[in-house]
C-alpha cells in the first residue's frame, strides 16, 4: 500500500473521467462498467471539472468528490447560495487514510472563498459528516398506505373542489414541472432548486438515461385551471388467489396547495387493483395521514435524517431567514474547521434581524453542526441542552432560541442529490 502522502488529491481532467466514474461506481458497490465515448460524455456532461475532485494512487482514481452550485430556501422564503456536495466515495482499499478529509477541506475552503453561505449534502451514513461541521437540518418520513383501511369512498371519481386530475407524459412534465417546483421551493424551507437536467433525468429523456422504465404521471389542476400538483408513480403486477394485491410506488409528488396534495393521494388510492401505496420520502409532518378517515391506514415504514447543512457564514445565514418571535441571543460557535467559530449577537424579530460578531459572553455555546440543526427551525435548543450538546450559559436562553428559531411546520427537502 502507498503511504497517504503519495496519493494526490486534485481536480479531474478530461482524461480522468472514465477512471473517476469507475471509482465512483466501486465506492457505491455498483458494477465498474466501461462505456462508449458517447455514453461517457452523456454521464459527465453535467459535472464541473474544477469542482470534481479525485484522489489518485499512481494513475488509478481511488476516491471521488463532487460539488455544484445550489440555492437553498430558508425560513421566510429567501434563498442562500450553497455548495452542494455529492458523489463522495473512497475505494475499500484506501479507507482510513484521510482522503475524504483532504477533499472536504479543499472543497469547503473554495466554497467559503466563493461566498457560499452553507454547504449541503445527503448523508448515506449518519456518523460521517458531523466531524466536518455538518448537522442534520431536515428529516424525512416514508409511509405505506393500506388502501382498503383508509375509509375512502371506493366510488371516488375525482376532486370535489372543482379541480381535475389528468394523466400526462414525460414531455408534459418537463414543461409543467419546473415552474410548479419553483413555486414550491419559494414556500418550503429546506427545499433546493432543480436544474433542467433533473427533469430530463426523472422523465427518461433519451440521450441522458441509458435504461429507463416509463412511470405514470398525473397532474392536478385547480378549478381555475392552475397546475398545483404533479406525481410520478409506478406499479407492480401482483395477483394471487385471483385477487389483486398491487402496490403503487410513488417516485415523487409535489404540490403547492393542500387541496392538490389531498386530490393526488386520493387519486392514487382510487386506482383499481392498487391495495397499497408506498409514498416515497415525505416531510416528517406531512398532512398525508390526516387526509384519510382512518389515519392509521398510513403506517410509518421509515424515518431518517435527510438534508445535512454545514454553515460557512454565520452572519449571512442568520440574517437570511425571518423570525416570528422577538429576542436577543449571543451565540458562541465552536468550529474545528474555523470557518464559523466566534461569538455572534443575534437581535431578531418580525420587523428585521441583525447578526454581528461580538466580544460579549455567550448565552448558548454550541458546535457549528448543532447550529445547522437549529437554523431551519426543525430542532429544539431546549432538547439539545438536555442532550448535553448545547451549553446554556444564561438561564432561559434555550427557550429564547426556540421562540426565535423554531417554525410551525418542519423544513423539508424533497430532493436527493
Amino acid at each position: 500500500m502507498s503511504p497517504s502522502q503519495d496519493i494526490v488529491v486534485r481536480a479531474i481532467g478530461e482524461d480522468d473521467k472514465a477512471d473517476w466514474i469507475r471509482a465512483l461506481n466501486t465506492g457505491f458497490l455498483r458494477p465498474p462498467e466501461t462505456w462508449s465515448e458517447q455514453e461517457l460524455k452523456d454521464r459527465t456532461a453535467h459535472i464541473i471539472p474544477a469542482r470534481t475532485l479525485g484522489a489518485f494512487d499512481g494513475d488509478r482514481c481511488v476516491a471521488t468528490f463532487r460539488s455544484f452550485p445550489q440555492r437553498l430556501t430558508v425560513v421566510g422564503g429567501a434563498a442562500v447560495p450553497a455548495d452542494a456536495i455529492s458523489n463522495v466515495t473512497v475505494s475499500p482499499t484506501h479507507r482510513r487514510r484521510g482522503l475524504l478529509t483532504r477533499m472536504m477541506a479543499e472543497d469547503l475552503a473554495a466554497a467559503k472563498d466563493r461566498g457560499d453561505v452553507v454547504a449541503t449534502l445527503i448523508a448515506a451514513e449518519y456518523p460521517i459528516y458531523g466531524r466536518y461541521g455538518f448537522g442534520p437540518a431536515t428529516w424525512t418520513t416514508q409511509w405505506t398506505i393500506d388502501v382498503p383501511r383508509t375509509g375512502l369512498d371506493a366510488r371516488w371519481s375525482g376532486p370535489a373542489d372543482g379541480g381535475r386530475i389528468d394523466l400526462v407524459d414525460g414531455a408534459d412534465v418537463r414543461k409543467l414541472g419546473p415552474e410548479l417546483h419553483e413555486r414550491l421551493r419559494l414556500a418550503q424551507p429546506g427545499a433546493v432548486d432543480r436544474e433542467e437536467r433533473w427533469w430530463r433525468l426523472n422523465t427518461g429523456e433519451r440521450g441522458i438515461v441509458s435504461s429507463w422504465t416509463e412511470p405514470f404521471y398525473a397532474v392536478y389542476r385547480s378549478a381555475a385551471g392552475e397546475v398545483q400538483g404533479l406525481v410520478s408513480y409506478e406499479s407492480d403486477d401482483n395477483w394471487h388467489d385471483k385477487q389483486p394485491h398491487n402496490t403503487a410506488d410513488v417516485n415523487w409528488l409535489i404540490a403547492t396547495t393542500p387541496a392538490a396534495e389531498r386530490a393526488l393521494w386520493h387519486f392514487l388510492c382510487s386506482i383499481d387493483w392498487i391495495t397499497k401505496v408506498k409514498t416515497g420520502w415525505r416531510a416528517p409532518d406531512d398532512l398525508l395521514p390526516q387526509f384519510f378517515p382512518d389515519p392509521r391506514a398510513a403506517r410509518v415504514t421509515a424515518q431518517a435524517d435527510w438534508l445535512w447543512v454545514r454553515i460557512l457564514d454565520v452572519v449571512r445565514a442568520l440574517e437570511a431567514r425571518t423570525y416570528a418571535g422577538t429576542g436577543t441571543l449571543v451565540l458562541e460557535i465552536v468550529d474545528g474547521g474555523r470557518f464559523a467559530a466566534g461569538r455572534y449577537r443575534l437581535d431578531a424579530g418580525p420587523d428585521g434581524v441583525s447578526c454581528v460578531p461580538t466580544s460579549e459572553d455567550g448565552d448558548l455555546v454550541l458546535d457549528v453542526a448543532d447550529l445547522a440543526t437549529l437554523w431551519l427551525g426543525d430542532e429544539s435548543a431546549v432538547r439539545l441542552v438536555a442532550l448535553g450538546r448545547v451549553g446554556e450559559q444564561r438561564k432561559g436562553a434555550a427557550a429564547v432560541a426556540d421562540a426565535l428559531l423554531r417554525t410551525s411546520r418542519r423544513p423539508w427537502c424533497p430532493d436527493l442529490f
